[in-house]
């Protein structure tokens, strides 16, 4: 347990992750990820937009491995789930793009990802212009998310050497990136004079197209204390996490969004709050306010994100009141009242689901012995 043999094929590694074992689960995440970022990238032309959707293919391929009918063929299954998470995404950003500008969404619009992807490109740039250790060092821990020692041990050097390529590659980019810092005309936010507003979240609901990946999920935050509501639209892993944490559903292991909030607590600091901040064109915006050692610190975040991690870490949610007057948030709660299935059902759907994947598993564990 915990340990990858070198040279083992996708199908040995897909039985084993299939018989318990997680570790080979992310040996095939890792082995495939670079191709599903690419293909994903092809679809939506953004880099940044390639690395979510690629996320939330994982996140499917960990829930749904039992689904996999040849375990051979992990790296096409995986890489065509990144392809319909990407094309989906494709046909909310075009139907944006029709008119529909006041659809509040999480993706971004057009120029915004024109803009993303030169951004990435530039990037890319600059750190292939990077020495080959320093470079190395970067793509291993930046892009393919490996820790210090993952990265140590994949290039046969010390923890302390990963880290100062590390600090030696971030020194080399800075003056290189510095023309990349988006120009304040285009970043202007609503919280000089915003009026902070406590939220909670009312429900999670979802469409129900015959095709999975056709579905809407819409996040709906009421004013605490008040009948004011924000609907905004978020992708399915997020949403079946909200939905499991307002039905209190215990799950075998920590997801995601508990186990960043308690990474936050064991590094000494602690989450104050989250915010929704801002909506720019049809993308809403929000922020984690974060305390520690050098003082109080706001990290951008999508609210999707923003909002688990505040049921994760038992902190206030706040809105500036005046998103509550767009025309998004009031064109919007008409359709999604009309979704048929709410958080209870989506609870309940993953909770079976997690159920099934255990039985599965205790069968197999005990047909070995």
């Amino acid at each position: 347990m915990g340990f990858v043999e070198p040279g083992k094929t996708d199908a040995e590694l897909v039985r084993e992750a299939l018989a318990g074992d997680r570790e080979p689960l992310g040996e095939l995440l890792r082995r495939h990820w670079d191709t599903a970022v690419f293909l994903a990238a092809r679809v939506v032309g953004s880099s940044e937009l390639a690395r979510d959707a690629a996320q939330e293919a994982s996140i499917a391929a960990m829930t749904d491995l039992e689904r996999l009918r040849s375990p051979d063929r992990f790296g096409a299954w995986f890489c065509g789930i990144a392809l319909n998470v990407s094309r989906r995404w494709l046909r909310q950003l075009r139907s944006e793009v029709a008119g529909l500008a006041d659809q509040a969404s999480q993706l971004p619009g057009p120029a915004e990802a024109a803009e993303s992807a030169e951004i990435a490109a530039r990037v890319r740039r600059a750190v292939v212009a990077l020495p080959d250790g320093q470079r190395q060092a970067v793509l291993l821990f930046y892009l393919q998310g490996l820790s210090h020692r993952e990265v140590a041990e994949d290039l046969c050097i010390s923890v302390g050497a990963v880290k100062a390529r590390l600090h030696q590659a971030r020194a080399a980019l800075a003056p290189r990136l510095a023309q990349l810092t988006v120009p304040e005309a285009t970043t202007v936010t609503m919280t000089d004079a915003a009026e902070w507003i406590d939220a909670t979240v009312s429900e999670i609901r979802r469409s129900q197209e015959e095709d999975p990946w056709q579905r809407k999920h819409v996040m709906i935050l009421r004013e605490r204390g008040g009948e004011r509501r924000l609907p905004i639209w978020i992708g399915p892993a997020a949403a079946t996490e909200l939905a499991l944490a307002l039905e209190t559903v215990e799950t075998p292991r920590p997801f995601t969004y508990k186990l960043a909030a308690s990474l936050v607590q064991a590094a000494g600091s602690r989450i104050e709050e989250v915010r929704i901040t801002r909506l720019l064109d049809t993308v809403f915006y929000a922020s984690a306010i974060v305390s520690g050692p050098a003082g109080p610190r706001e990290v951008d975040a999508r609210p999707s994100d923003a909002v688990n991690l505040a049921l994760a870490a038992d902190v206030p949610i706040r809105v500036d009141s005046r998103l509550f007057q767009t025309a998004a948030a009031i064109d919007r709660l008409e359709e999604s009242s009309s979704y048929p299935v709410a958080t209870a059902d989506m609870a309940a759907e993953t909770r079976q689901r997690l159920r099934d994947l255990m039985e599965q598993q205790a069968t197999r564990g005990g047909g070995a012995t």
